[in-house]
C-alpha cells in the first residue's frame, strides 16, 4: 500500500489523471458552446434549473401538508422530466447527452487523481491466539430471521463457541448476559444482531479488555460493514474463531452509552420516536416532518464542538471516526474506526432557496457544516431531548456530550475478509487544477481533517 505522500511515480499518475480531467471537462465546456450553437448555454442553464425546482419541490413535499405537498411533489417530478422533452423537441439532446458525458469522464478521471494522492489505509491488525471460550449473543429475529437461515448457532458451537439465543419476549437484557457471561470465564464476547446489540455488548467486551466478535445478522450491519466483513454470508464472520487477526478501533460514548456507529439528533431523533415509525417508516416520516421542518415540533438545538458552535440544526449526525464522504440522503462508508476522533454532519434548510441549493451543490452547500471533533456537546431548553444511538430510539437529558475513546475496543475479525468499500472522493477541483499544473502534488490530508477522500 502507498505512504501518504505516494512514490514519484504515483505523484505522476495522478497528475495525468488530473490532466485528463481538465480535457474532459474542456470537452463538456466544447459541447455545449460549439454542439448547441446559441442555444448551447440554454442547455446547461435549463438543466441546472431543473435540477434546482426538483430540489425546491422535494422541500415543499417534505415539509407541507395538503395541496402544497401535491404542488412540490408533481415539481418534483415534472422538473427533470420537462427538461428531457424540451431537450427532445429542440433537438439538442445529442449536443446533451455528450456533455454530460465528457462531465461524468471528467468526475472520474478527477477521483483517480485524488485517490491516487491519498489511498484508503487498512486498520493496522495483528495475530492473536483463538479464545478458548467464546460466547456469542445471538437475536434469532434480527435481520429477518439470518440466525437460522444461516444456520449461525450450529455452526459457532461446531467451532466450540458457547451461543446464548435472546428470548425476545422476556425482554433480555444483553448487557447483563455478557457481564454473567464474563464472570463465567468467557475470554471473547460475539454478537450476532443488529448494531445496537452490538455496542452494547461491545461496551462490556472494552471494559473487560477482551476480543469482540461481530456476526452481520441484523439488517444493515453498517459496523460489520466498515470493519470490511461479508454482509451477504453472516457465517464466515465465525471464522474469526479459528482464523482471525485482532484490529484495535475506537468506541463512541454518548452520556455514558457506548456506540459503534451514529448517533442522532433532531429531525429522525424525533422521527423514530413514534411507535408506529417501525411498521410505517415512509408514512410516518411524512406525518411528522413539516412540523419539525417550519413548525414547532422538534426541538432546537445549541451544538458545541471542539472548536466550531452550530446553532439550531434540524438533524444531526454525530458518528464514531469521520464519514469518508458525506451523503445528504443517508449512506455512506468510514474509512477508518480507529482515527480518534468523532464525525460530525449538521444539516439545516429553511426553505426552498436552500433546498436547491442543496440539490445543486450537494455536500458542499451552505445548509450543511462538516468537521471533525473528539467532543461533541448537545444542548437544549428542555431537561432531555431525543435521540437515535446506533439506530435505537432513546431519551437523554441535557447537556448531551458525545466523546470518543480511542482504541477502547479489541475486535476479531477473520484473517481472510472482502474489506471495507473504498469511497470515491468528492472532487475538489482546486485541487485538480492545482495537481494538473503543478510538479508538487498536494499534501494529503489527514483522517483527521475535512477531507474529500
Amino acid at each position: 500500500m502507498a505512504k501518504p505522500g505516494g512514490s514519484d511515480r504515483g505523484a505522476g499518475v495522478a497528475r495525468a489523471w488530473a490532466q485528463l480531467a481538465l480535457l474532459c471537462v474542456a470537452g463538456a465546456v466544447a459541447a455545449v458552446v460549439v454542439g448547441g450553437g446559441s442555444g448551447g448555454w440554454l442547455i446547461l442553464l435549463l438543466g441546472l434549473v431543473g435540477l434546482a425546482l426538483a430540489g425546491a419541490g422535494i422541500w415543499w413535499t417534505l415539509a407541507h401538508r395538503g395541496a402544497v405537498r401535491l404542488f412540490g411533489t408533481l415539481l418534483a417530478l415534472a422538473a427533470p422530466v420537462g427538461v428531457l422533452v424540451l431537450y427532445a423537441v429542440s433537438g439538442l439532446w445529442v449536443v446533451a447527452v455528450a456533455a454530460l458525458a465528457a462531465w461524468t469522464a471528467a468526475l472520474a478521471c478527477a477521483r483517480s487523481a485524488l485517490r491516487r494522492l491519498r489511498r484508503p489505509h487498512g486498520m493496522h491488525s495483528r495475530s492473536t491466539r483463538p479464545p478458548r471460550r467464546p460466547v456469542l449473543i445471538m437475536n434469532p429475529r434480527s435481520g429477518g430471521g439470518k440466525v437460522g437461515r444461516h444456520g449461525l448457532v450450529e455452526r459457532a458451537e461446531a467451532l466450540g463457541a458457547r451461543v446464548v439465543l435472546l428470548d425476545l419476549d422476556a425482554h433480555p437484557d444483553p448487557v447483563a448476559l455478557a457481564r454473567g457471561a464474563v464472570a463465567e470465564g468467557a475470554d471473547l464476547l460475539g454478537v450476532a444482531g443488529g448494531d445496537g446489540t452490538q455496542a452494547l455488548v461491545a461496551a462490556v467486551a472494552a471494559e473487560h479488555g477482551i476480543p469482540f466478535l461481530v456476526v452481520a445478522a441484523g439488517t444493515r450491519n453498517h459496523f460489520a460493514m466498515d470493519l470490511g466483513l461479508d454482509r451477504d454470508d453472516p457465517a464466515t464472520g465465525l471464522d474469526a474463531l479459528t482464523d482471525g487477526v485482532e484490529l484495535r478501533i475506537d468506541l463512541g460514548d454518548v452520556n455514558g452509552r457506548s456506540f459503534v456507529n451514529t448517533v442522532s439528533f433532531g429531525t429522525y431523533a424525533e422521527i423514530v420516536q413514534n411507535p408506529d415509525y417501525r411498521d410505517a417508516k415512509a408514512a410516518t416520516a411524512l406525518d411528522q416532518l413539516p412540523d419539525l421542518l417550519v413548525g414547532d415540533g422538534g426541538t432546537s438545538l445549541d451544538v458545541r464542538t471542539d472548536d466550531t458552535r452550530v446553532h439550531a440544526p434540524q438533524a444531526l449526525l454525530v458518528s464514531n471516526n469521520a464519514y469518508g464522504r458525506v451523503d445528504p440522503l443517508g449512506g455512506g462508508r468510514r474509512p477508518r474506526l480507529d482515527a480518534g476522533a468523532l464525525g460530525v454532519v449538521a444539516v439545516r434548510v429553511e426553505g426552498p432557496a436552500q433546498a436547491a441549493e442543496l440539490a445543486l451543490r450537494g455536500e458542499r452547500a451552505s445548509g450543511i457544516t462538516v468537521l471533525t471533533s473528539r467532543r461533541v456537546v448537545v444542548e437544549a431548553d428542555e431537561e432531555s431531548i431525543p435521540v437515535a444511538v446506533d439506530g435505537e430510539a432513546l431519551t437523554l437529558p441535557t447537556p448531551v456530550v458525545c466523546t470518543v475513546r480511542p482504541g477502547a475496543l479489541r475486535v476479531r475479525v477473520p484473517r481472510h475478509r472482502p474489506g471495507a468499500t473504498y469511497v470515491a472522493p468528492s472532487v475538489d477541483w482546486r485541487r485538480v487544477v492545482r495537481l494538473a499544473l503543478t510538479r508538487s502534488p498536494d499534501r494529503p490530508r489527514t483522517t483527521q481533517e475535512h477531507s474529500d477522500a
